[in-house]
């Protein structure tokens, strides 16, 4: 999506991408670790007749650079995408609620550290968001271009003032459980009994 959104823009080159996914901050949103990744990604796209070969650039003294554009097709279906992720809210199956689901298997004091711990490593990503986000501001990229980097900082932002809520309950242990509590609240809920509804 982000590839073809580049070629969408401007005629690309892969370096070119590489480059602008790294400047614009967005290998927080794709994984570009490797730069053979834009590579794979291209050629995939290039198969799917998205994009194509638009031409082949040599500069002296540089390597033979291929600069690809957006088919007609790659056009329609890069729009039915974007159309279909803005406005469609999907399923997306992460960790944390599944975790948050079996969270008391563990002791309060254990789930405190574990979330006290999680709080930390949001402030510091929110930070890392923000200061990217600034820099690329600053050097005139539009806001247009940096709303997916708002809209994770937004849900940083809810997430670590939730995480600050629930640690707080937990710290003053109004809200606790154990093992005894839990097997009695098993039993309470075992299936078939009608109060399990």
């Amino acid at each position: 999506m982000v590839i073809l959104g580049f070629v969408l823009e401007a005629p690309s080159h892969a370096y070119r991408m590489h480059e602008l996914i790294k400047q614009r901050g967005k290998d927080n949103v794709v994984n570009v670790a490797q730069r053979n990744s834009v590579y794979q990604t291209i050629a995939q796209l290039q198969a799917a007749e998205l994009i194509r070969v638009r031409e082949t650039q040599q500069d002296e003294g540089r390597p033979e650079r291929v600069v690809y554009e957006i088919t007609p097709l790659g056009k329609k279906t890069f729009h039915a995408w974007l159309e279909a992720m803005l406005g469609e809210p999907r399923r997306e199956f992460n960790e944390f609620p599944a975790a948050l689901a079996s969270v008391m298997a563990l002791s309060p004091e254990i789930v405190l550290a574990q979330l006290r711990k999680r709080c930390d490593a949001l402030k510091r990503k929110l930070a890392e968001s923000q200061a990217t986000s600034k820099a690329c501001l600053e050097q005139g990229l539009p806001r247009l271009f940096m709303l997916d980097d708002e809209y994770k900082q937004a849900l940083l932002k809810a997430e670590i003032k939730w995480l600050g809520d629930i640690t707080t309950e937990l710290a003053s242990g109004r809200m606790t459980w154990n093992e005894k509590w839990l097997r009695k609240l098993a039993a309470q809920f075992e299936w078939g009994k009608p109060d399990l509804l």
